[in-house]
């Protein structure tokens, strides 16, 4: 089909045009970027999956505002990307030394009049609106990680200035570390599609948030000890895991930027490291909590996908195993410990990406092999022979990053609690986000009565009187 479009759109025009130009190309020119326009389309799924996991773990009066923030992270998140993010994570000519730079506003070739101005010499694998597509999506994936660990409480009109301070600077700094040709590539440092660049940074943005803002409303009781919340809609939040299973084929093969070989066996590394993830987070949390919990099988399987984007390339099917069972150990331990030390966290969004992407680092380090699918040298790991220098590169990079985001966004949620834009009144918190900052309940039907309630009964328009701050909150 593909040799058949090249043959028929070429006589199209008289005079030839930069469009003509692109008719010329090879077919692999073609295909490779039709394969990372669907993986773009994939990885933009991804959002879909996030909303669906963050409203199903959280309470049904804050679904809505779960959504829309969900909406804002992938709308606001990719024109801010191509506004200022795009020259910070790629800029060519770094500024300071490897540490940062900035190739100026907007994105080269795509909004100007070369748009169209196409060829395998200039552009090889990708023709810049593809290549920009792809990589905002992966930005608008880092930022919608923050939503659910400060879900229930957060002021919609602080969570549109975190959205646009990481997607316009704290993600494409650390993405021009690596991918952008900054100083962590030339140390060695391996993240194939984002286990520290993208989820560790969304992670740690995830845990400094959560912090800061404090936990919701009868998360703790006076002595301290945490209380379960339970989310409105476990069906729900498994079936946004899915949705997360299936982009994930799009961010991981596509990350090889080119429709090759190798790209069946990313696949199936990828199904790998989910099932792996899954199962053991299942059994895990059978043993320590007594039962097969539900929602921790589910984070595992995000916790193996995570931990498996950095050595996807360079870790053997064994690997990937290992690689992902860990993970599911940890993104349980990760989420009680978290809960322990006092910090709410409603969807294990810190456990998941900032815990397991720190370990997907460290894995590579430690299990790479020799026989790379990604198509550059690769350095065997620590374990399989290979000397201590891959490992050290890989710890070097996920210290730095979580330094850099705790730091950066440590700050800006600082500033935004400081100017009474972060956290919501009481009062709105216990009537629920989606009245009090949106207007309407994610859900609602009308009772006897001919009034619209929520799906607890209670109007609209916000808490029952004669119920207590405590009650209302853990209703």
């Amino acid at each position: 089909m593909a040799s058949t479009l090249v043959v028929m759109a070429g006589p199209v025009a008289a005079q030839e045009s930069n469009f003509d130009r692109f008719n010329e190309v090879s077919n692999t020119l073609v295909l490779d970027n039709i394969f990372i326009f669907v993986c773009a389309v994939l990885v933009f799924l991804m959002q879909a999956g996030f909303a669906m996991v963050e409203a199903g773990l959280t309470r049904a009066k804050n679904a809505a505002n779960i959504m829309m923030k969900n909406l804002m992270d992938a709308s606001l998140g990719v024109l801010v990307f191509a506004l200022v993010g795009w020259g910070i994570a790629y800029p060519g000519d770094f500024g300071i030394d490897g540490w940062f730079g900035f190739a100026g506003f907007g994105v080269k070739d795509f909004f100007g009049t070369s748009l169209g101005d196409i060829s395998s010499d200039d552009f090889y694998p990708l023709i810049p609106s593809v290549d920009f597509f792809f990589q905002a999506a992966f930005a608008a994936a880092a930022a919608t990680i923050v939503s659910g660990a400060v879900a229930g409480r957060t002021k919609f009109k602080g969570y549109l200035v975190y959205t646009v301070v990481i997607t316009a600077l704290i993600y494409p700094v650390v993405v021009s570390w690596q991918w952008g040709g900054g100083w962590l590539s030339e140390r060695g440092f391996v993240d194939f599609a984002g286990s520290g660049l993208v989820h560790m940074t969304g992670g740690v943005a995830a845990l400094m948030g959560a912090i800061v803002i404090g936990p919701r409303i009868g998360k703790f009781g006076e002595d301290g000890k945490p209380r379960a919340i339970p989310g409105h809609s476990i069906p729900l939040a498994i079936l946004g895991v899915f949705l997360l299973f299936i982009g994930w084929f799009g961010f991981n093969p596509g990350s090889q930027l080119q429709a090759d070989a190798a790209v069946p066996a990313l696949a199936v590394l990828t199904a790998f490291a989910a099932g792996a993830g899954a199962v053991t987070a299942m059994g895990v949390s059978w043993l320590t909590l007594g039962k097969p919990d539900v929602s921790m099988a589910g984070n595992g399987m995000l916790a193996g996908l995570v931990a498996i984007c950095s050595g996807i390339g360079d870790l053997s099917p064994i690997g990937t195993l290992i690689t992902g069972a860990v993970a599911g150990l940890l993104v349980v331990f990760a989420v009680l410990t978290i809960e322990r030390a006092g910090i709410d966290d409603p969807v294990g969004a810190f456990s998941v990406h900032g815990v397991c992407g720190f370990w997907g680092l460290l894995a590579t380090g430690l299990l790479s092999s020799s026989n790379s699918l990604a198509g550059h040298e690769s350095s065997p790991g620590l374990l399989l022979g290979g000397g201590g220098g891959l490992f050290v590169d890989q710890l070097v990079g996920g210290v730095a990053i979580a330094i850099f985001v705790a730091v950066t966004s440590g700050v800006l949620f600082v500033a935004l609690k400081a100017t009474n834009m972060l956290r919501v009144d009481p009062e709105e918190e216990i009537a629920g986000l989606d009245v009090a900052e949106h207007g309407s309940p994610g859900y609602a039907v009308e009772n006897a009565a001919g009034l619209t309630v929520d799906l607890s009964g209670r109007p609209v328009v916000g808490a029952p009187s004669g119920t207590s701050k405590q009650e209302a909150s853990l209703a």
